[in-house]
């Protein structure tokens, strides 16, 4: 082994040391801080409790967890699919100066501040939205914002994903004469996918931490949503509106909320890369 080759293997591990060390801190500071709640009240009355009335000692945080993850898992569903097809119609189907210009835009899109797309949902699609029912401040508006919002996360990760395909699997593809959807069907897509899906992933994640649109934009009414039209409050958004005059109880019940929150994305952050290892070790 050469020695360049010894101080990257180095330089990772110490990387990915540190970096383990920096989330247990944090989920340590998290545990520390919910102690308090968790030893008075217990697991169980965070998802028995009638509501969430800190004044009146109720903690249920299920309309919380239901608005959040009926927000991110929606805004996935809207961004994997048109961050994939953008991806393969800048690869596939655009013209050069096209599909560089389509790339900057995505770029540009990536860098707008999220409370920027709060103004637009709340100014623009807020009033659409509302001819349906309501005020328009509901879970489909704050659904469809961040979905916009992370939208270039898959189309940029999914775009490099495509163009770390080796050219010769997409030549070789058209030499027996396959069509070009046929070719980004069944050998680009596939060919990508552990790329895609980690787009996918880090979108996902990145839905669940996003607080300022979605606190513009959900309504932030505590109850369990019927539907997208309803107004709803995500555990992130909850902790925002509270945390500032929350007394030493209720504050360490809002860091219950954040342990929780942490606790959805590493479940699902090691059950992917679970299934990952699994399909791996299939194959």
């Amino acid at each position: 082994m050469s020695r360049s080759d010894l101080s990257l293997r180095i330089i990772s591990r110490t990387l990915a040391i540190l970096s383990a060390a920096i989330v247990l801190l944090i989920l340590g500071f998290l545990v520390r801080e919910s102690a308090p709640a968790l030893q008075e009240l217990g697991l169980a009355r965070f998802f028995t409790d009638p509501g969430w009335h800190p004044l009146s000692g109720q903690f249920s945080l299920v309309p919380m967890i239901v608005a959040t993850l009926a927000t991110s898992l929606g805004s996935v569903a809207i961004a994997a699919p048109l961050g994939i097809a953008s991806a393969v119609f800048a690869h596939f189907y655009a013209p050069r100066t096209l599909a560089i210009w389509h790339r900057r835009l995505i770029e540009l899109l990536a860098g707008i501040p999220s409370v920027v797309f709060g103004l637009w949902g709340l100014v623009v699609l807020a009033p659409l939205v509302a001819r349906l029912g309501g005020s328009g401040q509901n879970l489909f508006t704050a659904t469809a914002v961040l979905g916009l919002m992370i939208l270039p996360t898959v189309a940029l990760l999914s775009d490099a994903a495509i163009a770390s395909l080796p050219r010769a699997w997409i030549q070789g593809a058209a030499a027996l004469g396959m069509q070009r959807w046929s070719i980004v069907g069944k050998v680009v897509i596939p060919g990508a996918r552990r790329g895609i899906g980690a787009g996918v992933l880090l979108a996902l994640t990145r839905a669940l931490g996003e607080t300022m649109a979605v606190l513009m934009l959900a309504g932030n009414v505590v109850q369990v949503p019927n539907s997208l039209l309803s107004p709803g409050r995500t555990l992130n958004a909850n902790i925002a509106l509270e945390l500032g005059y929350a007394s030493t109880f209720h504050r360490s019940v809002l860091f219950v909320s954040g342990l929780m929150l942490m606790l959805v994305v590493s479940v699902i952050v090691v059950g992917i890369s679970y299934r990952r290892g699994a399909s791996d070790e299939w194959r």
